[in-house]
């Protein structure tokens, strides 16, 4: 891909609450693109972005679907993202390899909880962003109140391109401010054919508040367009101009109107995408550091620089795994051998493809600043980076997210058993927030996950995929293990396994290491350093009491989760007549007594919520919240709406999501992400 059709690229992804309309929105671009025929809807379960069967009936969007479109010039990576709050890191891993988004906002909803969410995690990534004010045809439809919400609640300064003329039932067309036409969309022809039509005198005065309001706001960002407006000398491109300059320093939102459903807004959208979003040229090239993290670099964009590019996403069909890739350097091709720097392999390239929901185009190469799948990366996981043999670059890693919720699966027979084992071993390597265990002593199968809807609709895609229900128990909140104060352990092994007679002793003391530090695991200085050197220990005992103290720290003994933050320091290992397994036996039994006397302690998940409700429904939020055992922190006000942040025990807060819609009528709405574990 050479540079000229690098800036005609743009990699998007369209960002909101659940219900804002993404999906739709979604389908009507695929359509006006050309790249469908037949619209699907999101309430008939035909939605092309929406491939999943459980996706389809629920009418939400669980994977981030990706699709490769074209508009007039430009060439659109489409990234449609879910909105529920239980795949908030599905968002989060779009947004680290997009370029631009569009965030969908609802005429009557305005600025929801998780569109303030996915707004700020862009925000974090510095991406340039449009806002799309969608179901202007609603009863209760109010454009200049999401405008107002755009600036008080997410702190953007929007700037209208495109406004509705009515609103609700009285929606029929919307205006272009800049050009200072009357957008009208056909109905009969689906939305294809947009008639341009000079603007009636009350819809002129209108248009020419809001142009008036969209010129003030860019010449107070961008002083190269200020002067020409001082002068009042300036064209439609400069507008045009002025508006990409301060999109991309993230100064200003293009805001534009229109109804999804009703085919009215899209196209003058698309241009917008065109116009105003940034190519992979516009943007800053991605940095790294060499493998062992010791230099940081930056990359060299080019087609023609050596390749490189970020795993995003894991798919797996039949057995095979598809990788989602973004390419931030050089050119791919077909049966290249590339370096994984994050683990170390080298892998082929077998096939490429350009993705199209559940279509797949065969690619023959692809250039920097693409996004394909790949065949061939058969050890790559979600964030890991691939380059070209030689180049040392490792991108960030995606961040690693705790599951915080758990239920343990039994299957009902062996033959399900040995299906169960398949799905889950699909559906962890897809998503990395999705992990699986077993529990030894039980057989059960234990997923854990990042709250009830994520495990919920892993059960249903096991019903539809493979045709398994499994028994599930209730769900528990993810636990761990902890002391509070300093404890000596001693374990004494000794006894016949077999034919062979074990013997291994081992002391040792545990103490906290602090919130968040992690474990460490030593010798004392007289085991490392002996006196007389006919004491050292042989390194094959020294090795063993080291892993049955690792093996220990992986299950507790009060729950049976992980052991997390202390310092384990080995003060004495028994040499004489010891025996490997004996040793390691000896190890783990220390680590249990020294936990006795330690104070051992349970952590649970701790969650950070924030509820956001107007005035007369924030003395029930509150209610609730506290009955949940909810720590207020903050209480303000945002665009006419009451916000609360605090935090609370994920085990209390099952079900808080039904019950907080049935005490406020649905007028509230709240957000909750992991923060730290504590004690219970």
């Amino acid at each position: 891909m050479r540079q000229d059709t690098m800036k005609n690229l743009r990699n998007i992804g369209i960002i909101a609450h659940i219900d804002a309309g993404k999906t739709t929105l979604s389908e009507r671009i695929l359509f006006y693109t050309r790249k469908i025929h037949r619209m699907g809807e999101v309430h008939d379960g035909t939605a092309t972005m929406d491939f999943m069967p459980e996706e389809q009936e629920r009418g939400i969007t669980i994977a981030a679907a990706a699709s490769t479109c074209r508009w007039k010039d430009w060439t659109l990576n489409l990234i449609d993202t879910p909105g529920h709050v239980d795949f908030t890191i599905e968002v989060e891993r779009s947004l680290r390899v997009l370029d631009g988004a569009v965030g969908v906002f609802c005429a009557v909803g305005g600025v929801e909880p998780q569109s303030e969410t996915v707004w700020r995690q862009s925000e974090s990534f510095g991406v340039p962003k449009i806002a799309f004010i969608n179901k202007m045809d609603r009863v209760g439809a109010n454009f200049a109140a999401v405008v107002e919400a755009l600036h008080d609640r997410l702190g953007a300064t929007p700037a209208p391109v495109t406004i509705p003329l009515g609103e609700g039932p009285d929606f029929y067309a919307v205006a272009d401010v800049i050009a200072m036409k009357k957008l009208v969309f056909d109905e009969d022809s689906q939305g294809q054919n947009m008639e341009v039509l000079p603007l009636e005198d009350e819809e002129r005065e209108t248009a020419l508040l809001w142009r008036e309001k969209m010129l003030e706001t860019l010449g107070e960002n961008d002083d190269e367009f200020m002067e020409k407006y001082l002068e009042e000398d300036f064209s439609e491109e400069d507008v045009h101009a002025a508006l990409k300059r301060a999109t991309l320093d993230r100064k200003v939102t293009p805001v534009l109107a229109g109804s999804a459903l009703k085919n009215a807004g899209v196209q003058p959208l698309l241009d917008a995408v065109g116009r105003y979003l940034p190519s992979p040229l516009d943007v800053p090239a991605p940095r790294g550091t060499s493998a062992d993290g010791s230099v940081e670099k930056t990359l060299d964009i080019s087609p023609d620089a050596p390749f490189c590019g970020l795993v995003f996403k894991v798919l797996m069909e039949g057995g095979r795994k598809t990788s989602l890739v973004r390419i931030y350097a050089g050119t791919l091709k077909e049966g290249d051998t590339v370096r994984n720097t994050a683990q170390k392999k080298d892998e082929r390239i077998s096939r490429m493809f350009r993705m199209d929901a559940d279509q797949q185009e065969q690619l023959a190469e692809a250039s920097s600043g693409d996004i394909i799948a790949v065949l061939g990366l058969r050890a790559s996981r979600t964030g890991d980076t691939v380059a070209a043999p030689g180049l040392d670059i490792l991108l960030e890693n995606l961040e690693a997210v705790k599951p915080v919720i758990s239920m343990a699966l039994e299957p009902r027979n062996a033959d399900e058993g040995k299906t169960l084992d398949e799905a889950l071993a699909r559906y962890s390597t897809e998503d990395p927030t999705l992990g699986v265990t077993q529990d030894e002593d039980s057989g059960n199968r234990i997923i854990s996950g990042m709250g009830e809807l994520h495990l919920d609709v892993v059960l249903e895609r096991m019903r539809r995929e493979y045709g398994i229900s499994p028994r599930a128990g209730q769900p528990q909140v993810v636990a761990r293990e902890t002391v509070r104060s300093e404890g000596e352990g001693h374990g004494l092994f000794d006894r016949e396994l077999g034919a062979v007679h074990h013997i291994g002793e081992v002391t040792l003391t545990m103490a906290p290491a602090g919130r968040d530090n992690g474990n460490s695991i030593s010798l004392a200085d007289p085991l490392l350093h002996p006196a007389d050197a006919r004491d050292a220990l042989p390194k094959t005992l020294v090795d063993e009491v080291l892993q049955g103290i690792s093996d220990s720290l992986l299950s507790g003994p009060q729950t049976g989760y992980p052991i997390q933050d202390v310092v384990v320091t080995v003060t004495g290992i028994r040499k004489e007549n010891a025996t490997a397994a004996g040793c390691r036996m000896a190890a783990s039994m220390a680590v249990r007594d020294a936990m006795d006397k330690a104070r051992a302690t349970v952590l649970e998940p701790i969650m950070d919520v924030e509820i956001i409700a107007p005035e007369e429904a924030l003395g029930s939020s509150i209610s609730l919240f506290q009955n949940c055992g909810g720590k207020i922190e903050e209480l303000g006000e945002r665009g006419g709406m009451r916000y609360l942040s605090g935090m609370a025990p994920m085990r209390k807060l099952f079900g808080f999501s039904t019950a907080l819609r049935s005490a406020t009528q649905g007028r509230a709405g709240f957000t909750m992400r992991f923060k730290h574990y504590d004690s219970m």
